[in-house]
This record gives structure tokens, sequence and C-alpha cells, in this order.
């Protein structure tokens, strides 16, 4: 065991240090790019309910009171790929990206407590775009290429408590840091040096989550599920440097800086208000369940040189509304496979906070999945879809179809056992 721990550390940081292509939407370009959701795979596949999720088993991230419930020491590692196509109301494109989204692993204390920590992707920018300027002979004379990477990793930390009355109470804490690149460059027919403005800028900052969880018994072995998270108000900074510069007007992919025209440093801070989360539903403990969820936030406040001439788009508050269950036959037979699958769907819709040319973006998708146990041990694979759409082609914006595929592998271990001697 303590190798497989050493393993896990030696994942974990070298993760921290994995550059990745994490986005292909131009969505991303905005704010410090798409935010993640910070949620374990089977939550996702429950159209995002996760607030009254707890199991010995399984990790659940929505509610750090969840850890409590944990009795296994639990470490997951998650990935996924998403394909787009976008659809500008006369031409369509496809693109698709894959990147590692989270590494976690939960550890139980005592019976009644619980410790989680690890990384995952919080937000992320990736888009490449071309905007082309034709004459009236339909020549091209001019093109501008906007291009934009990186994002933000969030590394936490999670304790939670049980109390005797099936009342979770739970805490954690995260260090929220990443590099985001963004970058213009300007072509024009029989101009000798093209111009490129580019921006290197970190983000860094703290926030902190609370979370309750309530259990009522009910009959027939039914249970009824509370839940509460806040993730409070917290700042992020963002500092960087910004240059302009010419180089040969070639189509060459590599960009050699002839002269630097212009620099400067640039400073924002990206307020976050308090974000609340809200859940309830009923079930039978690792047999069934169906739940509900309602997530808002006020709107995001960008300020400082980074975003002084960003005019174009604006936040307003944000919300998801998400409906999800799952089902398992028999999670503890021996002699049918098939009965231990676990199976999961759900449904959210979200008002994603984000106006752009007075439009406002928002999202909603369709979620399924399936967990796959991993001989009779209570490891298990897992895998997750979703098919959904965002923003829309008005007001000369795009229209995004996506599919989302996640596959995670969640492993199971007893720490901490009395040996017995023959």
């Amino acid at each position: 065991m303590i190798k497989n721990f050493l393993a896990i550390i030696a994942i974990f940081f070298s993760v921290v240090g994995f550059a990745q292509k994490t986005n292909s939407s131009p969505y991303s370009y905005f704010g410090i790019g798409d935010e993640v959701s910070l949620k374990s795979v089977e939550e996702m596949a429950m159209g995002n309910v996760g607030g009254v999720l707890d199991s010995e088993y399984r990790i659940s991230l929505t509610n750090p009171a969840s850890y409590a419930s944990l009795l296994w020491t639990t470490y997951v590692f998650t990935g996924g790929n998403k394909m787009i196509n976008f659809d500008d109301g006369d031409d369509s494109q496809i693109s698709s990206h894959a990147s590692f989204t989270y590494l976690a692993m939960g550890i139980p204390i005592r019976g009644n407590q619980g410790l989680a920590f690890g990384l995952q992707l919080n937000s992320s920018v990736g888009y490449s775009l071309l905007d082309t300027k034709f004459n009236d002979d339909d020549e091209l004379v001019q093109t501008n290429l906007y291009e934009g990477k990186g994002g933000t990793n969030r590394v936490f930390l999670g304790y939670a408590y049980k109390f005797p009355f099936n009342l979770n109470l739970g805490f954690e804490g995260a260090y929220l840091f990443g590099g985001i690149d963004k970058s213009i460059l300007n072509r024009r027919l029989n101009v000798q040096y093209a111009t490129k403005h580019k921006v290197n800028s970190y983000v860094k900052g703290f926030e902190f989550k609370t979370g309750a969880l309530y259990k009522h018994d009910l009959a027939n072995e039914m249970n009824l599920k509370i839940g509460a998270s806040a993730t409070l108000a917290h700042d992020l900074t963002q500092k960087g440097d910004e240059y302009l510069f010419s180089l040969d007007n070639t189509r060459n992919e590599i960009a050699i800086p002839r002269d630097t025209l212009y620099s400067n440093s640039l400073k924002a801070t990206v307020k976050y208000p308090l974000k609340t989360v809200l859940s309830a539903g009923f079930g039978k403990q690792n047999i069934w369940f169906f739940g509900a969820e309602y997530t808002f936030r006020d709107a995001l406040d960008l300020s400082g040189s980074y975003y002084d001439e960003q005019n174009s788009y604006q936040y307003n508050k944000s919300s998801m509304i998400s409906v999800g269950g799952f089902y398992t036959p028999k999670y503890n037979s021996i002699s049918n496979y098939l009965k231990r699958l676990t199976y999961r769907a759900g449904f959210n819709y979200k008002k994603i906070g984000l106006e752009i040319n007075d439009t406002e973006i928002n999202d909603y998708g369709i979620s399924f999945g399936v967990s796959l146990p991993m001989g009779l041990t209570l490891s298990n694979i897992n895998l997750g879809f979703e098919l959904g759409q965002r923003g829309e082609t008005t007001g000369n914006l795009l229209k995004e179809n996506y599919f989302n595929f996640r596959l995670s592998l969640s492993l199971n271990d007893k720490w901490f056992r009395k040996r017995t001697l023959n």
C-alpha cells in the first residue's frame, strides 16, 4: 500500500506540471476561460446532481460534507474528450480535444470523519479564430488570427465530520493557479511586416467552501437527503505582460519577432461572489436515487488594466437547474455481474451568466453513464456521456452542439487495518 501511495503522489505532482490543450471553444476567450464543472464523473452523468450524494467508497466533489461518509480509502483518476460542432448560421465545423480533468483521494478517519484532497481543472482557454477581409475584386487583403490557450487549476483539501444524528458538516480550502496566453496576429496584403499583439498572464488566489448534508430515514429502508454547500466570495489576481511586435509577413508558422513596438505590464482582479448549491433527493443507499439541485451566483466582476478595453461582453447572474438519478440492481451480487452495474441519467439547464453583443449565452444538456465494477471489489470504471448545446447563431455568435465523453478509474482499499497473527 505504501508503494501505491507513493505512486499516487508522483502522478499528482507530474500532472501539475503537465501542459495540455483543455478547450477548443471560442467562448473560452472571455474572462479566465470556460468554467469547468467541479464534479465527479458520476455526478455529471446524473445531470450534475451531486450536493446530496455520499458513499462509503465513492468521492463526491460538490459538497465537502460528503467526505465524512467514506469508509474506504478511495483514489480517482479522470479524463475526457469533448467534440464540438460549431454553427454560425452559414457554415459548420467540428473540433475536439482530450484532457485530464481531476485527480482526487479520499481517506476515512475513525468511521465518522473524512479527508479528501486532489487536483482539478478549474477553467480552460483554447481557441483559434481567423477573420478575413476581401476587396471589391474578391482579393484577400487582411487577416486577423485570434489564438488563446491555457487555463487555471485547483488544488484542494477538504475535511468533514459526521454527527450522531445523521448530519455531516464539511469544509474545503483550495488554491487556484494557472497561466493564460492570448494573441492577435494581423497580416495585410503588400505590407512587408505583420504585427502581433500578445498577452501572457498568470492567475492565482484562494477559495473556501462549506457544506452540510442531512439524511432522514424513511420506511422500507428509504431515506431523504437534503444538502447545501457554499463557495465563499473570493478574489483572483491576474498579472501579466503585453507586447506588440513586428514580424516577417510570411506564412511561416514560427513567428520570429523583429522589433518590439510596445510593451506594458497588466494587472486585474476577478471577483467571484458567493456561490450556493441547494440539493434534495430520496432513495435507497447504494440501490437507487433521484434528486434535484439548484445552483446560483451573482455576476462576476472583472476589473483592472487587463480588462479595460473589454466592452463587447458582460457578466450577469448565473444559475443551473439539475435533475438526475442512478439505479443499481444489486450492488453486492456475487453470481451476476450485470446486477452490480450502476446506471445513471440526468438533465441540466444553465444560465452561464455571460452576455455577448446583448445576447445571453445559455447551455443545456442531457447525460447518462454507467459504472463497471472491477472483479468482486468495490473499485470501478465510470463512463459518462453528455449531449448538449450552448449559444445561438443570432448576434453574430456561434451555436455549439457538443458531445462529452468522460472516463474515471476509482480504486478502493482499506487502510490502517489491524493485522492478525495465526
